[in-house]
Parts: C-alpha cells; sequence; structure tokens
C-alpha cells in the first residue's frame, strides 16, 4: 500500500457567530461554498492537568487483553458479510438510497447505503464509511441526522456506507456505548469487511468521516484496518483515556474523580486512576499508537464547542505529526459542537481531502 505524503495544514477561519448544539445536526441540503479566507497560526499545546487521587488495589494488566486494548482489536477477525437490501428509499439527486443490513459478531446491523448514478467505474466505486455521533439509541433513525453530510459526500461520487451500530434503530444487539467497551468499532470494521465485497465498492478506495463519537470510532477504525486510507474526524472525542477521564464531560464541567458506575468509574476502580496503573490506560488509548497511523487524518474543530474540549482535536493534531504521522487541522472560530456556521466550508474541505486521497483510482 502506498503511503500519502506527508504535509500539514494548520488553518483558522474568520470569527463565526456563536451556536450551540449538543446532538442536532444541521438537517439542511449542503450548499457547497468556497473556502473563507484564511490565517496561519500556531495551534498551542494543552497544558497537561492533574491527574487524579490514586485508587487501591489496581489489576496492573488483564490476562487476556482488555477489549478495549488496541491489541484485542488487532486480533479479532472481521469476516466479510453479504449487504443486504431491506429497503429502497426515495433517491437523491444524483444516487440511489437504501436500508440495507449486514452482520457484525452474529448480529444483523442496519445501515444506510447510498450509490452514485450512472456507469460503475472498472474497479468500483470510492467508499465514505459515515460514523454518526452520540444519537440516544432509542430516538436513533437510520433515515434522519446527518442528512446534509450524506447528502454532500453521496453527491460527489462516493458510496457512503453509514452502519446504525447495534441496538440503534432496527439493528439487534445492546448498545452499550463507545468509551467502556469495543461493540460500536467492531461494528464499523465489520463494515468495512462488508464493502470491501461488496459489488460496486473499490476495496482499495475506502475513506472514513466521523463526528463526535463517531470520531473516537474512526481513530481506532483506522489504527486497526490499514486499508482505510483517509479519514476526516469533525469534532471528535479523540484524547487519550486519561485526558477523557481528567477532562472532559458532555456538560462541559469535568471532575477530577470519575463518578461511581459510570465507565470511567468502573475502569478507574478496576484498574486504577492513570497515574497509578499508565501501562493499562495507554494500552486502551488510540493515541499511544500514532506512530503506526498509516493514512492521513484531517481534523475540524469548533473554538466553542461545548460538547467535545476543542483541545482535543489540537493535540492530536500535534501528536499525529510529532508522531510523523500526516496531518490537517482546520480550527473554527466561534463555532459550536455541529460546526453550524461553517458547515459548508467545513464540508467542502472533507470532500477535497477525500478527492486528493481517494477519488483518484490508485
Amino acid at each position: 500500500m502506498k503511503k500519502p505524503l506527508k504535509m500539514v495544514t494548520l488553518i483558522v477561519l474568520l470569527p463565526f457567530l456563536y451556536g450551540c448544539s449538543a446532538v442536532g445536526v444541521p438537517d439542511r441540503t449542503a450548499s457547497i461554498i468556497q473556502t473563507a479566507t484564511t490565517t496561519i497560526t500556531q495551534t498551542p499545546t494543552p497544558e497537561p492537568s492533574e491527574t487524579p487521587n490514586p485508587t487501591s488495589n489496581p489489576t496492573l494488566t488483564p490476562t487476556p487483553p482488555h477489549p478495549l486494548t488496541m491489541q484485542w482489536l488487532r486480533e479479532q477477525d472481521y469476516p466479510a458479510s453479504e449487504i443486504v437490501i431491506e429497503e429502497t428509499l426515495d433517491p437523491g439527486p444524483n444516487y440511489e438510497r437504501y436500508i440495507v443490513s449486514y452482520t457484525s459478531e452474529g448480529l444483523k446491523i442496519n445501515a444506510l447505503l447510498t450509490i452514485p448514478y450512472g456507469e460503475n467505474p472498472e474497479d468500483g466505486w470510492p467508499v465514505i464509511i459515515f460514523n454518526h455521533g452520540y444519537i440516544p439509541p432509542d430516538q436513533y433513525r437510520t433515515t434522519e441526522r446527518y442528512v446534509a453530510y450524506v447528502n454532500s459526500l453521496a453527491s460527489n461520487g462516493y458510496i457512503v456506507f453509514r452502519p446504525d451500530y447495534r441496538g440503534h434503530a432496527d439493528s439487534e444487539g445492546i448498545a452499550r456505548g463507545a468509551y467502556s467497551n469495543p461493540d460500536y468499532v467492531v461494528d464499523v470494521l465489520n463494515a468495512v469487511a462488508a464493502i470491501k465485497v461488496y459489488e460496486d465498492a473499490d476495496p482499495e478506495r475506502i475513506g472514513m468521516w466521523g463526528h463526535s463519537m463517531g470520531g473516537y470510532i474512526t481513530l481506532r477504525a483506522m489504527l486497526t484496518d490499514p486499508d482505510i486510507q483517509a479519514g476526516v474526524i469533525w469534532a471528535g472525542v479523540v484524547a487519550s483515556y486519561p485526558d477523557l477521564i481528567e477532562r472532559w464531560r458532555r456538560s462541559g464541567s469535568a471532575s477530577p474523580t470519575p463518578r461511581p458506575g459510570s465507565w470511567r468509574g468502573s475502569l478507574s476502580e478496576q484498574f486504577g486512576a492513570p497515574d497509578e496503573n499508565p501501562v493499562f490506560w495507554d494500552s486502551i488509548s488510540a493515541n499511544t499508537y500514532l506512530g503506526e497511523l498509516e493514512a492521513p487524518i484531517q481534523l475540524h474543530h469548533g473554538t466553542k464547542d461545548t460538547s467535545v474540549p476543542f483541545e482535543f482535536s489540537s493535540l492530536l493534531y500535534d501528536q499525529i505529526l510529532t508522531a510523523g504521522g500526516s496531518a490537517e487541522f482546520y480550527e473554527y472560530q466561534g463555532d459550536d459542537h455541529n460546526l453550524s456556521n461553517g458547515f459548508s466550508t467545513a464540508m467542502q474541505r472533507s470532500i477535497n481531502f477525500f478527492h486528493e486521497h481517494i477519488r483518484i483510482s490508485k
């Protein structure tokens, strides 16, 4: 596999009007515009936060590997399954739309699938695996939210494959969340395996897009499957696990003490605090393995995001470059978790990035 050229881009948009929405997504058809005037600046590396007080009697390293570890993810099999059309939807402006299903760990997982109109390229269409952010599973619907995002990507000549994740909408299984177990990442890796053998898709041209929780999934998937050629992450939960514990709450107020019964509390009680058991916490953090990241990543984040700290993206950008990887980072002054004001600009940049790395046949 040809490794992409290294490149570094850090661009700051002119300030946008402030907006905030923790989960909602712009539900309009995207109108792609020209990139706004930009200036180049340096991104400061956030100061490390203090670590919580140690807990007693931690388990140093689980044997066999804990399912949250990157080692565990890499040791699993992700067999290709058939993509089955469950329902034909109204088409988009230049693409077909379907609800389809595939198999993940024996579970039937539904997904939204778009196929461009026109004659199939000789090697198949390029693919974007689309990883949505957190939506309460009992409220999630396959065809709702992220409509403008999917339309923008699908309209530009890509197959878009958007897995529901287990326990969402009509997908089988229990939705146990993303940060305490690997279920959603496994579902996405099995989606990648399924699309690789889909007759209309080019298995050599697969990219991945993720928002918020979907960014967490995207980073872990890219470090597990090197066949993912490029990734774009918007407002991603992409910090190390110690930073997720010490510096992040959805309410915006971080507490140094994990709440009992939460995934933070359960992991801390079993394995000790990050400063007490760094081996374990490093093993479950994707950031530890960035030196093994082969594909380029493009990051987008609004400075007024109240759901996921802006610093998570800026720090990941620094970490990728330090590890010798390829990354771009776009900072949206005054924008919110969904980049509501900079949506069109951010989407055009995302499309251009995918065009550069997976649109051209290799």
